[in-house]
């Protein structure tokens, strides 16, 4: 397993973050790397969903934690020929109001199984890319919501 984590305060009410982080329409908004989404079926807790990677990969998603207004989660299985064991990616958002501050804590946190020892190894090289892509999406995020 694989994880990386990253945390920003935006000036906005929990309210209006999560008004644009449970929408999976607004993930090419603000989530780096994400191309397209769409709603495939259902809403919250089980709502599946597809991710279109800017790479051009896609990946069906499904909600796996669902708490309104403060943590959606959703995991991504990436299945492939001749793959030994099946990949998964799990993606949370969790807000939490800054009470002292003003506005909501937003932390972001990528989990990784990769796919064997190689891909494992491939996934620690890259875990740099993966810190700075969370970065920018919390400054998007940040942007989108103060806007909102």
């Amino acid at each position: 397993m694989i994880l990386v984590e990253r945390s920003a305060h935006v000036v906005a009410p929990v309210e209006a973050v999560w008004d644009v982080v449970q929408r999976a329409e607004q993930l090419p908004a603000w989530l780096a790397g994400v191309r397209a989404a769409e709603v495939l079926s259902g809403e919250g807790f089980g709502r599946r969903q597809r991710v279109q990677a800017g790479r051009g990969s896609a990946h069906e998603a499904e909600v796996i934690a669902f708490q309104e207004p403060t943590l959606i989660g959703w995991r991504e299985r990436a299945k492939g020929a001749g793959a030994r064991a099946e990949a998964r990616t799990e993606i949370y958002v969790q807000l939490t109001p800054d009470e002292e501050e003003g506005g909501t804590v937003v932390r972001l946190i990528v989990v990784r199984w990769p796919a064997g020892p190689v891909k494992a190894a491939l996934l620690r090289l890259g875990l740099r890319r993966v810190g700075a892509d969370l970065e920018e999406s919390l400054a998007r995020l940040t942007d989108l919501a103060a806007v909102g």
